[in-house]
């Protein structure tokens, strides 16, 4: 018979209650875990602030955390800086323009401007040194279209499976708005990524020999007579391009050339109401590329 003098034991707290505590403990001593993006983001701000993430880092991050917030209109190249190739030019005339622009991949059309009918990797051209006769249209790849409102973080994982690096965006009737690369949109993450034809914002002057240079069709004329120390008159336009459509009294096709003082100046690029590239060549040895510098 047990003694009922004995005071009852001290009953054991119940195991998940310790837990709990625990639990309480842990959420106390600690931040709450990040719900949203927004949470994360300023977790990475309060670490890059306490220099645990350099700068870079936290960049990239960031970058990282954006671009399912953005689309493809938002980088996206207009269709009006597209440099495009038409399929019925022979290769002769078109090598000049790939050499003159610099680009690896070229939107082809056929017809009108809105008729893309692929892609032509500039190496695949590589093929034509040893065989001349080779028949361009059969080099052109086929064309990747996507809408304008395409996520990015959607956009980059298709470039990655499909192995392509460049689309086509279109509106939303069908037509061309512009196109968008890879490297768009892993600059959205990394930053800039820049290469030898990559332009300065600022800078529409560019040097291609010893004297020879292409422009913008949007280079102010002040940047351009400064440039070639000219005299071009600035009353009425503003830019290089509109100067050229008033010489030439239509608007700038793609090979119009007008001569001035010691200076030939060729369209080499042109949409239907712009000059948008040209290429000045010069026969005065003596201007200097230090110019070139200025935008």
């Amino acid at each position: 018979m047990s003694d009922s003098n004995v005071p009852d034991a001290e009953p054991r707290p119940a195991k998940n209650s310790s837990k709990s505590l625990l639990t309480r403990l842990t959420a106390f001593m600690r931040p709450t875990e990040p719900e949203d993006r927004a949470d994360i983001k300023a977790v990475l701000e309060a670490a890059h602030e306490r220099e645990i993430l350099d700068s870079e880092s936290y960049s990239m991050l960031s970058g990282a955390l954006d671009v399912v917030n953005k689309t493809v209109a938002d980088i996206m190249v207009p269709r009006s800086r597209m440099d495009m190739l038409d399929i019925n030019q022979p290769l002769s005339e078109l090598l000049p323009e790939i050499i003159e622009t610099g680009r690896s991949r070229f939107p082809v059309f056929e017809g009108d401007r809105d008729n893309i009918i692929g892609i032509l990797l500039a190496k695949d051209l590589l093929l034509t040194i040893t065989n001349p006769s080779i028949n361009i249209r059969s080099l052109v790849r086929p064309a990747v279209f996507v809408p304008e409102t395409k996520r990015l973080n959607v956009l980059l994982h298709d470039f990655r499976s499909s192995r392509n690096h460049l689309a086509i965006v279109i509106d939303e009737h069908g037509g061309t708005s512009g196109l968008v690369t890879m490297e768009d949109v892993l600059e959205q993450i990394v930053g800039d990524i820049e290469d030898e034809y990559d332009e300065d914002e600022e800078k529409t002057i560019f040097q291609t020999g010893t004297n020879s240079w292409r422009a913008m069709g949007i280079t102010n004329i002040g940047s351009f007579n400064r440039h070639f120390n000219t005299t071009l008159p600035d009353d009425d336009y503003d830019t290089i391009g509109g100067w050229l459509a008033e010489q030439l009294g239509h608007i700038p096709r793609r090979g119009d050339s007008i001569r001035h003082h010691d200076m030939n100046i060729t369209v080499v690029g042109a949409d239907a109401k712009r000059a948008l590239w040209v290429h000045i060549q010069h026969e005065d040895p003596v201007i200097d590329d230090v110019a070139a510098t200025e935008g």
